[in-house]
């Protein structure tokens, strides 16, 4: 015997089709239909008709295997034999993150195939990974953001029990698993919510057209279908935390808005289970209400990226000052992010012709990601190219032990730690020929006011702009790899190990600089990151109360001596007392 259930009020008539036999569904009112139907079990598939339509997957379904346009299959999730009994979970504040693709991540792109290189994150330091979106999406190759059945793990990647023992095999060696969930928008293929019910809404526009609907008519039970959808992850696949997808996105002028109702309800369900969950968003709003607690007026959001901090450091390292990078660039704007988080928080933007953001005050450094590099800031450039494709190795170096010494929750991408020379491109395998056309011809249009030709664009639908994007496992050991691994390695070591490099108490945090010279400083009670990004060697005065020994130098050049340290250029040296 099973039981279904589904929302369809834009329906007078529903059906299960079973086989070969179709079962009509009573009407339970709100709305909903329901009906059980004996001799059904966990593996059996079935499909929904809508007054007599062609046969559609169900909206909340936990199993896809042949696909966005094909059946559902029931699930049963009591049925899978955990063995993490004795994991408590981890805590945000002291983590170091790591962002990987499922897909790109191993040879067989599947989350088997991820199993395989947890120990490397292990050895790496790693507290917990952060896993882009893995709902089911339409073909086989994609980033994730074009989910359109969001409660079915991608069945190419392994499908519900595979996700569930990649979990499992993440707990058994003491790592947290957060997974990024899109509630912004769904994919264009394969989305047949519209037809059940008023998912989305004209009233507000969205980057990829109607937003979902959270605040007008019939908005209550969009709100429990995204709700019931982040709870599901984190109860029934043990999972650790969410990262939310661009919640900017998400329109909801209600008196309680989405995402607080969210925080609630899995602080609820964090108390039942007994161990912390977390919820991490990303927002280009600067506006600390996404984090501040719910008691001061804000959503009680855990954390959330913080990309001015990423920009600030991307421009000063590379250079760059092309689109929303002309905000940034100098060493004054990397100081005030290690300061105060937002560079622009109440401050005019050029990029924006607005002024923007507001500062974050009260809130401490744990509250946000630091990071050198994520699947944005790699995938959405034309090539995809690593920030360590246009620096030396040493000037990744100080690029690297600047955000892991930073007072923020740190976040790797997956390969940065080797300066892996795989890019990140942006890859789809839409199966309509003509939303594939559209995607290729956007991405080259997109590219083309920076100077890239067409050509050079490559190719969304192309099997071969996924395979590039593969990591290479043969690379950790070899020559540069390995000396920009060992690097990472001490880095989060020395992060674990000295108390200071975790403390988030951004009233402890002073930088002093050069702009001139191109040095800066960054004292951290009587820690010192001392880095030197001009041409020539510096003799940088670490500060009166400094520790001076050496806890970790990029150079072996690198000098200290009465409170002095020499520099040379693209180096970079964390002192602090002895021991």
């Amino acid at each position: 015997m099973a039981a279904f259930r589904v929302w369809a009020p834009r329906a007078d008539r529903v059906e299960i089709e079973l086989s070969a036999r179709r079962v009509p569904m009573e009407e339970a009112g709100g709305g909903w239909f329901e009906v059980e139907v004996a001799g059904v079990q966990a593996g059996d598939d079935y499909a929904l008709r809508l007054d007599g339509s062609e046969p559609m997957p169900d909206p909340r379904s936990a199993h896809q295997p042949e696909g966005v346009h094909g059946p559902s299959r029931l699930v049963d999730h009591a049925a899978f034999a955990w063995s993490d009994a004795g994991w408590r979970g981890f805590h945000l504040p002291a983590a170091v993150l790591y962002e990987l693709h499922v897909g790109t991540f191993s040879a067989e792109g599947t989350f088997e195939g991820a199993i395989a290189h947890l120990d490397h994150l292990v050895e790496l330091g790693i507290t917990a990974v952060e896993i882009l979106p893995v709902a089911q999406f339409p073909g086989s190759r994609n980033w994730g953001y074009d989910g359109v059945d969001l409660f079915a793990p991608h069945h190419g990647y392994g499908g519900p029990d595979g996700l569930k023992r990649l979990v499992d095999a993440c707990h058994s060696r003491g790592l947290g698993v957060v997974l990024d969930v899109v509630y912004n928008h769904l994919g264009p293929e394969g989305n047949y919510l519209e037809r059940f019910g008023p998912y989305f809404t004209s009233f507000y526009a969205t980057p990829w057209g109607q937003a979902v609907n959270f605040d007008q008519p019939g908005s209550d039970e969009v709100r429990r279908f995204v709700i019931d959808n982040a709870l599901g992850w984190l109860r029934d696949y043990h999972v650790d935390g969410l990262r939310l997808d661009a919640v900017h996105a998400i329109v909801d002028t209600s008196a309680t808005h989405v995402l607080e109702q969210l925080a609630v309800e899995v602080a609820e369900l964090a108390a039942t289970l007994g161990r912390p969950l977390w919820l991490i968003a990303e927002s280009d709003l600067n506006d600390p209400r996404v984090v501040r607690s719910r008691d001061c007026g804000g959503y009680g959001i855990d954390a959330q990226w913080s990309d001015d901090f990423h920009h600030a450091l991307h421009t000063v390292l590379t250079g760059e000052g092309e689109g929303y990078y002309r905000d940034f660039g100098s060493l004054a704007h990397l100081a005030t992010a290690l300061e105060s988080v937002w560079v622009y928080a109440g401050r005019w933007s050029a990029c924006r012709d607005r002024t923007h953001g507001r500062p974050p005050v009260g809130l401490p450094g744990w509250c946000f990601l630091g990071y050198l590099q994520n699947h944005d800031q790699v995938g959405n450039r034309a090539v995809g190219d690593r920030i360590s494709d246009a620096l030396t190795p040493g000037r990744t170096k100080v690029g690297a032990a600047l955000y892991l010494s930073a007072p923020f929750v740190p976040m790797l991408f997956q390969g940065e730690e080797w300066a892996a020379s795989s890019p990140f491109q942006y890859f789809t395998s839409h199966e309509d020929p003509e939303l594939g056309r559209l995607v290729r011809q956007g991405r080259r249009s997109e590219f083309a006011a920076f100077g890239w030709t067409a050509e050079q664009v490559p190719d969304p639908q192309d099997r071969g702009t996924f395979e590039r994007s593969r990591l290479d496992w043969d690379e950790p050991a070899r020559g540069v790899h390995a000396e920009v691994l060992e690097w990472y390695r001490a880095l989060i070591a020395l992060r674990r190990r000295v108390p200071g490099l975790g403390d988030g108490r951004l009233d402890r945090v002073r930088v002093r600089y050069d702009e001139q010279e191109r040095w800066l400083v960054v004292e951290r009670g009587k820690l010192r990151i001392a880095a030197n990004l001009g041409e020539s060697e510096q003799k940088l005065d670490l500060g009166e109360g400094a520790g001076t020994d050496v806890l970790l130098g990029s150079d072996e050049r690198i000098a200290v001596d009465a409170g002095l340290a020499t520099l040379p250029p693209d180096t970079v040296v964390i002192c602090g007392p002895p021991g």
